[in-house]
This record gives C-alpha cells, structure tokens and sequence, in this order.
C-alpha cells in the first residue's frame, strides 16, 4: 500500500500566509496539517508515501525529510495545476501495479485508518453535508456500495460528500481512467478531477464501498482553520514546551506553546496555537494561530492568524474604567 498525498496547490484562500509557506504546512494545534495526515497514516503501518508537490515544494521535502528520516518517500512535481486527476496520473510510474492510499493535503479526517485498510472492496470517506454542491458527491445504494460519483452537482441527489480519502484497489484501472478522462479532454470546473476518474471506474465496474468519518477539518480558508486549530487543541489536549519562560503570564488552555518562547505580562488563551522562539509582551490572545519567530507587543488578538517571523505592536493605553462600563478599543466606530 502506497500513499499519494497531493501538496501542490498555492493555496490561494489562506494567503497572505500561502505566499511563502505551502498550504499544508500551516501550524495547527502545535502540529502542522501535513504532519498530523503523517502520523495518522503511519500509526495504522503506511510507510511507503508520495508526495505530489509543486508550488514551495522545496519547503515540503525538507520538512518531511527532517521530520519523518524513518519513512520511504517520493516527491513528484505537478508543474502545471490541471488539478488532482492530473496530479494523482503523475505517480504512476511510482505505484506500479499496488494499491493506493489517496489523502488530500487538505484534508484532515477522524476515521479508522487500520479497519479501512482490512476492507477487500475499494473505499471513500464522505460525510453528511447541509450543502453538497461544492464538494465531490457520491450516491450510495442500499446495500452500502456507491453507484456514482459526482464533482460539485449542481442538483444533488446525495447529501454524502467526498472527504478527500480514497483507497482505490484497481490502481491499473484507476490509472488507465485517469489517461482516459485527459484524453477525451473531460473536465469539471476547468480541472481534470479525480473524481471522474472514479466515476469512470464504477461504470467499468468497480466496486467502491464507503466509509463515514468522525469529523472533517476544514483547513481551507482563516475561519475554517481557526476553528479546527480549536477542536483539535481540544482533542490533542494541548501542550506548553518546557523550554519556555512565562513571566506574569496566565495560561488559559488548551493551548499549545513551542519551544523557546518568552511570554511576559500577558493572557493567552483558549485555542492558541504559538510556533517556537516566538516573543509575546503585553498581550492578550485567544482563539489565534501565531507563527514561529514571530513578536507580539501591547496587542489584543482575537480570532487571528499571524504567519511566522512577523512583527505585530499595538498602541500603549494608560486607562482608569470604572465600574460597569464597556471599552471596544478595536475602532469599530459605534
């Protein structure tokens, strides 16, 4: 079993962070995004990983070459973005005749990874959306197989999104119909889409069962990632390295603080996420991602994300508020 985890794309809906670092590398929840798809497939036995990269993906191979030395790893580079039927098409000569494991960079998913491996049938991760049509749909029968695939249905007739996980058996028909849906030219949104391809193996076909996952982290977009940073703080439980110093600072968990920070004067937390070596002073944060190296001065932070070696200083108030009185210093006008 091989797994194919997809980091090219520029990330377009995170920047300005996305301008310098890649998407999948992100903090979140003292973690990164890519490492926490890693770990989850490594702790269920996957070693062997490609890596399709393209946009800063120097930055991606080193990292997983510092960080996971025990792995067997390949990088393949997307050149051009046709999106990730493309991209997954690129590996073949990589895969040869195994199966795949299919995760997207992007997606972050609580399911059983061992129990789903045991499967003999091929498997998609969905799960039960209010809105489907922007993601890829899959229509289930009764006796639990999926009898198509759709990519952002205008007209849903499911309410099953694809998640981003696929484990594909047939990797010779999976790769014959990735060659097929770029020859005839069959697109979706301007992108030769994976999904495609899989609806092109059912109607040859192949047998896709699916899975439901626990939970579905949207990394995507700031909101989105604050809000899964939370969640995950939650479920990680947080962690404060010891290497730090926190002069008259409270700590609200959960909260995960790297190593070689110096906090002083300050109120951080909850669902803080803070990178290592990073100077905070005079401040208070919750519900924010701040970077590595990065220094925070006479600031109040609030659902924010602050990229790493970046700078942020406030301006000094000297107040005396009496009782019962309501101060909003974010220049909101009212």
């Amino acid at each position: 079993m091989k797994a194919i985890i997809p980091v090219a794309g520029a990330g377009t809906k995170l920047r300005p962070h996305t301008y310098t670092q890649p998407k999948a590398l992100i903090p979140l929840a003292g973690k990164t995004i890519l490492s926490i798809i890693i770990d989850q497939l490594r702790d269920a036995g996957i070693t062997d990983f490609i890596f399709i990269i393209g946009y800063l993906g120097e930055k991606i191979q080193d990292y997983v070459k510092a960080n996971y030395p025990d792995l067997n790893v390949d990088f393949v580079t997307q050149s051009e973005r046709h999106g990730t039927g493309h991209a997954i098409e690129l590996t073949k000569q990589l895969v040869g005749e195994e199966e795949v494991l299919i995760v997207l960079g992007d997606t972050i998913a609580e399911y059983d990874v061992k129990q789903m491996l045991q499967s003999p049938h091929s498997m998609l991760g969905v799960k039960k959306v209010d809105d489907p049509r922007n993601f890829g749909v899959a229509e289930i029968s009764d006796d639990g197989f999926v009898t198509r695939v759709v990519e952002k249905p205008s007209i849903p007739k499911s309410n099953m999104a694809l998640v981003g996980v696929y484990m594909v058996k047939e990797s010779n028909m999976l790769f014959a119909c990735l060659e097929k849906i770029q020859h005839i030219k069959l697109q979706s949104y301007d992108e030769f889409n994976l999904t495609d391809a899989l609806e092109c193996m059912i109607q040859q076909g192949a047998k896709f069962q699916f899975f439901k996952v626990q939970n579905w982290f949207d990394c995507g977009k700031k909101d989105s990632l604050l809000e899964s940073n939370a969640i995950l703080l939650k479920k990680f439980g947080g962690n404060v390295h010891d290497a730090g110093d926190f002069k008259n600072t409270i700590i609200i968990p959960p909260v995960s603080i790297g190593n070689g920070c110096l906090i002083q004067n300050s109120v951080i937390g909850p669902n803080v996420a803070i990178g290592d070596h990073t100077v905070v002073n005079h401040a208070i944060v919750k519900d924010s991602i701040i970077g590595a190296y990065s220094n925070l001065f006479e600031i109040v932070l609030n659902n924010s994300l602050i990229g790493s070696d970046a700078e942020v200083k406030g301006v000094s108030r000297n107040l005396n508020i009496g009782d019962n009185t309501a101060i909003d210093l974010g220049g909101s006008g009212r």
